[in-house]
């Protein structure tokens, strides 16, 4: 299926209108955590991604929900789009009561979604809970039609290397010449720029939230394992509790058998399922209300 069959469904659903299954589930974790929680799904099947209409279907939820004292947002996608991500990060502190919020991670917030996580005052995970890298990714299509993903970062790198190479030359230019040949100056100058958006939403984020005391050079080394894939190496590969404590998050750990962590994900499952099956294809929702988008 295509992106542009996925179809908004702009009106929020009162869920006392259409019987739902999830709804005393939120209760149950709404009266553990006493704030209340949002969910924001975005399928792992469907070619959907974070994207600006997300941010304005959790402000329209917002609205109908009393924040006053904060809310729990639990978050699981594959990522999407960077400056969506930092939008909704101000869409959550600005309607928070308490100025932050809580983010709940029961299965995969990867990417563009791991921002929206640091830009939280807390992060709960478990310990299979996983956070991704944060380093931008691009797609080409070859001749043929069959694309490929390729990391901004490792192109950049590539790029310096044989450009360093050549100017360290003191005898045949003609390989290094052709290989930068491969090159597109713009591209590397596109990507140098995505890069640097993409630490910029994070550490500014970081700073105005969870590592506040800290400075922003002190910052960027803090979390580099999410900026640059020398430690993860691969982009999905997965940023587990461990790894995100050593970088001084603030992380609230959950064991399998924790009664709060049983709740959440029992919401996941069904929720996972939910938005994995029936074309739906993101979910938006709190225990009363609804917001979900589908595939015709």
């Amino acid at each position: 299926m295509s992106v542009d069959k996925l179809v908004y469904q702009q009106i929020l659903e009162e869920k006392s209108q259409s019987p739902s299954t999830r709804s005393h589930i939120y209760k149950k974790i709404e009266k553990i955590l006493k704030v209340p929680v949002i969910s924001y799904f975005t399928s792992f099947n469907y070619p959907v991604m974070i994207e600006n209409v997300d941010a304005d279907m959790i402000e329209g939820l917002l609205q109908k929900v009393d924040v006053s004292k904060g809310f729990a947002l639990m978050i699981s996608s594959p990522g999407g789009d960077g400056l969506a991500a930092e939008r909704i990060i101000n869409i959550c502190r600005s309607y928070s009561g308490t100025g932050n919020f809580t983010t709940i991670v029961p299965g995969k917030a990867k990417s563009a979604a791991t921002m929206i996580c640091l830009g939280s005052g807390k992060i709960i995970m478990n310990e299979t809970s996983e956070l991704g890298p944060i380093d931008p990714q691009f797609m080409e299509v070859d001749e043929k039609g069959k694309s490929q993903v390729f990391s901004a970062y490792n192109l950049v790198t590539s790029y310096k290397k044989i450009f360093e190479n050549a100017i360290k030359e003191t005898g045949r230019m003609e390989p290094y010449l052709q290989a930068l040949d491969i090159y597109d100056a713009r591209q590397i100058e596109q990507c140098l720029s995505e890069l640097e958006l993409s630490q910029d939403i994070a550490v500014k984020a970081l700073k105005t939230g969870m590592l506040k005391k800290n400075t922003e050079e002190e910052i960027v080394e803090l979390i580099k394992i999410f900026l640059i894939p020398e430690t993860t190496k691969v982009h999905g590969r997965p940023i587990y509790y461990q790894d995100a404590k050593n970088c001084n998050l603030n992380l609230e750990l959950k064991k399998s058998k924790d009664e709060l962590w049983l709740q959440v994900y029992e919401l996941y499952l069904r929720l996972n399922t939910y938005v994995s099956s029936n074309n739906i294809a993101k979910c938006i929702e709190s225990s009363k209300y609804s917001f979900h988008s589908t595939f015709n």
